[in-house]
């Protein structure tokens, strides 16, 4: 390697170690929001699959408990490692599809310097894991096209697998992978190899424990995540979040080399057909089910998470392999240099907005609801509460609040959701005993209080009220309820929606 090159590879090396050390600083600081809350109860009871979800999220949180405890970096912390494999991945990607050490170091780099991977991987949800599985199908995929060895199609296979065990969303790349194979002429052999169809085989029989779950739980997780966008549903409205939410995701720099990437790939014929064309397959094959999902309901910006592999990789090939006219070139020119520094200034500040909502001189922003500052204070007025009551279980009426509950109070403490009982099936059965005694209800307040507890309970006293607060900002007021003498079962066992 030229010295030239060699001191391009440190670079990227040293500002990809930093930012991955900032997000570690990041996580140690910042409390978890309650996806992260109950997610983390699911990697306490490993299994095949979950209600909301395939178990990869779960796997995720319990390696890194395992690494630094029941803590927030423990909770993140195996998360934001993942990051270093995943751009070992986007460089080797780059490099192999487009040549040259610029183009796969500007990959990398933009990779990180977007909020979905820097924000995507401190917070940890489902959408983490599929990142980073999604770059390795890439690489992968780039090997297969590189070396022209069957044996690639297993690790394919396997990183399909990591992906569907991650999210459902991950069953699209075997329809791009299909589009790839029949547009690209020399690549049509696969189609009588049966590398392609072992590595299949592989996918399937990493995914099985998700199958065999819902088989035993009457497909509900399956139901649950297929039949979000029905077609009845016609609400256009939402298609119009989809561009500003991407900008401030990939970040607005990001956002437009990885759109002049695409048309140059497109139209200026940037890099070799196969891996112009496997880059389009990847991208447009997941943003045209978005797109039509937009047209049905609401889609969560992090869900794009598949896309932004191949997206960095067209931004990457467009900067460094296009001649641009004058003025598209600085453009260009410009994004490249501030890029990264922009990303990393984004992020710092969602991370102190999140914490202390400075940046909104106090006020409610996106952030304030999700993100549990407050929550360890609030958790040692309701274990007070508790104690002094003697109770013997918390109940709340939401998976978030059961979260949250479950961290931030003390290890043991029996925390139950009253309802949607589906959530928590793998869990098992809580003791009676600690159902039968005095019990504490935990909600925000509500005007007319909770009615449906009084044909449970044949007393329901509150002894409480407490605030979560975000500095002087009060974010939510609970009602602490005493819940006595119930009248049967406490929980609502009824059946989820979907398996009605």
């Amino acid at each position: 390697m030229a010295g030239a090159d060699a001191r391009i590879v440190r670079n990227t090396a040293l500002v990809i170690f930093a930012l991955v050390a900032l997000r570690l600083v990041a996580a140690a600081v910042t409390p978890i929001t309650f996806d992260e809350a109950y997610y983390w109860m699911w990697s306490k009871n490993l299994a095949g699959g979950y209600y909301d979800h395939p178990p990869m999220v779960a796997y995720v949180i319990r390696a890194g408990t395992m690494i630094a405890g029941d803590t927030e970096l423990g909770v993140r912390v195996f998360s934001i490692l993942l990051a270093l494999p995943m751009s070992y991945a986007i460089y080797r990607s780059a490099a192999i599809l487009f040549g040259g050490v610029r183009v796969a170091a500007t990959s990398a780099i933009l990779l990180n310097a977007t909020l979905l991977a820097s924000v995507g991987t401190l917070i940890v949800t489902p959408d983490a894991p599929l990142l980073v599985a999604s770059s390795f199908v890439l690489f992968f995929l780039a090997k297969v096209l590189e070396t022209g060895r069957g044996v690639w199609w297993l690790a394919v296979g396997a990183a399909v697998g990591a992906a569907l065990l991650s999210k459902y969303t991950a069953m699209f790349f075997g329809a791009a992978i299909l589009i790839w194979l029949i547009c690209v002429p020399k690549l049509r052999r696969w189609f009588l190899s049966p590398w392609p169809y072992l590595g299949g085989i592989v996918a399937l029989a990493l995914f099985s424990p998700v199958i065999l779950w819902n088989a035993d739980h009457q497909w509900v997780s399956f139901a649950k995540q297929l039949g979000r966008a029905k077609i009845e549903d016609f609400r256009p409205v939402f298609i119009a979040e989809l561009i500003p939410a991407q900008i401030a995701f990939a970040t607005p720099l990001v956002f437009i080399l990885g759109a002049m990437g695409l048309h140059a790939l497109t139209w200026q014929r940037a890099g070799a057909l196969a891996s112009r064309v496997l880059i389009e397959a990847l991208f447009w094959t997941i943003v045209a089910y978005f797109v039509w999902h937009s047209l049905h309901a609401r889609v969560e910006a992090n869900w794009f998470a598949p896309v932004y592999p191949p997206f960095v990789l067209a931004a990457a090939a467009g900067a460094n392999l296009v001649q641009w006219r004058p003025r598209a070139r600085r453009v260009v020119d410009f994004c490249l240099r501030w890029a990264a520094p922009a990303g990393t200034v984004m992020f710092i500040a969602l991370v102190v907005q999140a914490n202390t909502g400075w940046l909104s001189g106090y006020r409610r922003d996106a952030t304030v609801r999700s993100v549990g500052v407050g929550w360890r204070e609030l958790a040692a007025g309701i274990e007070a509460e508790r104690v002094r009551h003697g109770a013997t279980c918390v109940l709340a009426q939401d998976y978030g609040t059961t979260g949250w509950l479950a961290f931030y109070l003390p290890r043991g403490t029996c925390v139950l959701q009253q309802n949607q009982r589906i959530r928590w099936v793998n869990m098992g059965e809580p003791d009676p005993k600690l159902l039968a005694g005095k019990l504490l209800y935990v909600d925000e307040l509500r005007p007319d209080g909770h009615p449906s507890l009084n044909a449970l309970f044949a007393k329901v006293t509150q002894v409480a009220q407490l605030q979560r607060k975000r500095g002087p900002l009060v974010v939510e007021t609970y009602g602490i309820d005493l819940l006595e003498d119930a009248k049967g079962d406490v929980l609502d066992r009824s059946p989820p929606p979907e398996a009605r």
